[in-house]
């Protein structure tokens, strides 16, 4: 009788949504050492925190709920060690965004959380008195998951920190390369820095996106905070030592509300959440909070090696990370063990990928009475309305006419925009769409500086060694028509100076 091939899954259900002390705790639960996890952690080049596990419950199933005690001790890197104040996530905008609830007056400003804080206090410059936060007010940006001009903690955002400190004098804004840095120079095992690495690049292109910024000139006001990069390591290591062969992802919940930033009142989820998400499949409006946040997000993104709906599979084992809010739902994370018995696609097998793969939609409609420039005009419509890429392929269509082929690629959550656009902005009465896996490297954009000017450059990564860079033809082409020369020439200049 031949033998069934069985392969070892972890599965990430993320029916409440998922931050990073929610994975953190659910993987602890599942089965990783404590000990181990705190032991590589202490060879990141940073002191001054505790990382404690407590058990607790949500609508009656237990679990652990993560806890990053900062205490009073200052946060520092060897090689960055002027403070901020990290209430701020972007140096161009107002502090306008710290918000804890305000209808309470700010000489006794409470926390009013469901269970105790026995030492959760923040240490601002300025004091307010007794400045505490009502975490069952809407938290609106509160909490420390990433720089979109928010104040985020990405520590379940409303509720309880028990023992989870903030001495906010001395946060300090990491650059993406302090952080790649730190972890680069550690002396945790190699597989947890590469997975770390690949979720802080997730975070900090999604960033850059948001700001339209350089990824190396993205600043972590808040994820690198000391308690994020203990989420978003942390969670590296656990996965690295369970080694599970392939990790899949149902539906993620966003939740819903809205979070008042400096870019204004937006809907849930954040800006940075949007980007990341994009491939996945999420839904939004099961709770009236924001319930993934950027660094769960990023986690997911960088991880997940497929999303699946049915599956046939046996549970081994069920780890539960306890959110910090009581709310009507219960609100944990569920990761587990499970065997599957069909073999998975080759494309999607293995741990960590140097390639990212994402499930999206190809939309493709046959057109043949439509200008050029109405053409264009529906290229430049399509991507305002979300499009990750558009193209024109000609065709000969019925009757010997000419036409062109507009295929559109697009995340899920787009596509309703995108059918919009189609049928308003085209002559089109119909067309296809179909589901595909786009496979993409790891990109980072740098500036190279000279006599010449300041130009951007893309360099592409297999696994952390860069494979090929390309100069931004934008920036070419202004330094070509300065100089009165060709774009050859520019490049030229940039890459062999005199």
């Amino acid at each position: 009788m031949k033998e069934t091939l069985k392969t070892k899954v972890l599965h990430f259900d993320c029916f409440a949504g998922i931050s990073g002390d929610m994975a953190l705790g659910a993987l602890v639960d599942l089965g990783v050492n404590p000990d181990e996890l705190r032991r590589q952690l202490s060879m990141l080049d940073i002191d001054g925190w505790k990382l404690e596990f407590q058990r607790d419950e949500r609508g009656g199933i237990g679990g652990l709920h993560a806890v990053v005690d900062l205490g009073t001790q200052t946060d520092h890197i060897a090689h960055d060690d002027a403070p901020h104040d990290s209430h701020h996530h972007d140096h161009d905008v107002p502090h306008d965004c710290h918000h804890h609830d305000h209808d309470v007056p700010h000489d006794c400003h409470h926390h009013d959380h469901d269970a105790p804080h026995d030492s959760h206090h923040h240490d601002h410059d300025a004091p307010h008195g007794c400045h505490h936060h009502d975490h069952d007010a809407p938290h609106d940006c509160h909490h420390h998951d990433a720089p979109h001009g928010c104040h985020h903690h990405d520590h379940d955002h409303d509720a309880p920190h028990d023992c989870h400190h903030h001495n906010h004098d001395h946060h300090v804004h990491r650059s993406w390369k302090d952080i790649r840095a730190l972890i680069e120079q550690s002396g945790i095992s190699a597989g947890a820095k590469q997975r770390a690495l690949a979720i802080f690049t997730r975070l900090a292109e999604a960033e850059a996106h948001v700001h339209g910024k350089a990824v190396d000139d993205v600043a972590f006001h808040e994820v690198g905070a000391l308690d994020s990069i203990i989420d978003i390591v942390g969670t590296a290591i656990c996965l690295d030592l369970l080694k599970p062969e392939r990790i899949t992802c149902g539906e993620i919940e966003l939740g819903g509300g809205t979070v008042n930033c400096a870019h204004g009142i937006l809907p849930v989820p954040a800006p940075a959440t949007l980007i990341l998400i994009h491939g996945m499949p999420v839904r939004s409006g099961g709770f009236n909070k924001e319930m993934t946040t950027p660094t769960g997000a990023a986690i997911l993104a960088a991880s997940v090696d497929e999303f699946v709906s049915v599956r046939r599979f046996t549970e081994i084992k069920t780890g539960y990370g306890i959110g910090s809010r009581r709310m009507e739902r219960p609100n944990f994370l569920r990761v587990s063990w499970r065997e599957e018995t069909a073999p998975p696609p080759v494309s999607l097998q293995s741990a960590v990928k140097p390639w990212k793969t994402e499930e999206l939609v190809l939309m493709e409609a046959n057109i043949d009475d439509m200008s050029s420039e109405s053409l264009g005009f529906l290229m430049e419509s399509l991507f305002e309305a979300g499009a990750l890429d558009v193209t024109f392929t000609p065709c000969t269509m019925k009757k010997s006419r000419p036409g062109v082929i507009v295929a559109c690629l697009a995340s899920p959550a787009q596509l309703d925009g995108l059918r919009k656009t189609f049928f308003l902005r085209s002559s089109t009465i119909g067309f296809r769409e179909t589901t595909v896996n786009r496979l993409s490297l790891r990109r980072e954009e740098t500036s190279l500086d000279g006599d010449f000017g300041s130009v951007r450059v893309k360099t592409v990564f297999w696994e952390d060694k860069p494979l090929r860079s390309k100069l931004e033809y934008d920036d070419r082409a202004r330094l070509a028509r300065e100089r009165g020369v060709s774009l050859e020439e520019v490049e030229r200049l940039i890459r062999h100076p005199r």
